[in-house]
């Protein structure tokens, strides 16, 4: 495993954590190396052993969780997908949730000594799911964050479609925020503005693009699904069933009112896991952005449930 302390990438933090009137943490990035030669980035909030892993939904990275974090004062793991953030980009394009869980399998194996409380929201839900199913071992519970296997893709999903197949380079990350605000997957100005500075680089042209590959294959990635696309890229129209009646740990979904989970959707999880505990949020698809302290307090109760 290697640890890097960068200061610029945690300099939003001492102001967000003033903000919010809690204690600034220790803030870390470490890495490690995945079998296959690739790597997997994270980031690290709190001494001591991770008490929570967050798994962030496609086109984000790690920091999109850095006010739930914040909040939180646990010990927390952010990790950035495959092709995301800072991790390695897949040569093959497979960032299905069963793909993706098995770089966090290796990861948590690595990075923790305990059951966690595995949070993944949207396409990290379907891969926290994955990993719940696959190494009920590693996880103590589960919370899923408006994201369902069977979800509509005719709603939701459609909006995530429009705004990566759109432009994926722009004249200024001021552009950039505006589109994201437009599409309803920031929360304030300002922290979308800081959402955007993460998952965005400057190229030598001077034009601004996204991190993350999911915007180099909007085209394939968010494909109809009777449009022809790989399978492998069919990220949001994979059932996922099986991988949910798997998990032996308890089960949360956190549906965002604004979000891609309806409240049928929420039924239909409970059909299929009469035991999982459905929470309504009042917030937009990126809950951790647009309710952090509602999504942060649900994570708190089941970490000191069994404290």
């Amino acid at each position: 495993m290697v640890v890097t302390t960068d200061s610029s990438e945690f300099r939003y933090l001492p102001g967000q954590a003033e903000a919010l009137s809690v204690p600034l943490p220790n803030a870390s990035r470490v890495a490690v190396a995945l079998p296959d030669g690739r790597e997997l980035s994270a980031l690290r909030y709190g001494d001591g052993q991770p008490t929570v892993t967050l798994l962030h939904g496609a086109g984000l990275n790690a920091h999109t969780w850095d006010t739930t974090a914040l909040l939180l004062q646990q010990p927390v793991l952010a990790i950035d997908l495959a092709g995301h953030g800072d991790s390695s980009w897949r040569d093959d394009a497979d960032y299905t949730a069963r793909t993706l869980a098995a770089d966090i399998i290796y990861a948590l194996e690595q990075w923790s000594t305990q059951p966690q409380i595995l949070v993944g929201q949207s396409l990290g839900g379907l891969t926290a799911a994955a990993v719940a199913s696959a190494r009920p071992d590693l996880v103590r519970e589960l919370v899923t964050v408006d994201i369902t296997p069977g979800i509509d893709t005719s709603v939701g999903p459609a909006a995530l479609r429009a705004f990566y197949a759109g432009p994926t380079d722009f004249a200024s990350r001021d552009e950039m925020v505006d589109r994201a605000i437009a599409a309803g997957f920031g929360g304030s100005r300002s922290d979308t503005e800081r959402g955007v500075f993460f998952n965005t680089r400057i190229r030598p042209d001077g034009r601004v693009e996204w991190k993350h590959h999911f915007a180099r294959l909007a085209a394939q990635v968010f494909a109809e699904p009777d449009a022809g696309a790989p399978a492998t890229g069919a990220v949001l129209q994979e059932t996922g069933w099986d991988d949910l009646r798997g998990v032996t740990a308890p089960v949360t979904l956190v549906r965002a009112t604004g979000g891609f989970v309806s409240e049928a959707d929420g039924t239909e999880l409970q059909r299929h896991l009469p035991t999982a505990q459905v929470i309504a949020v009042e917030a937009t698809h990126n809950v951790q952005e647009t309710a952090p302290g509602a999504l942060a307090d649900i994570i708190r109760a089941r970490v000191t449930s069994r404290a």
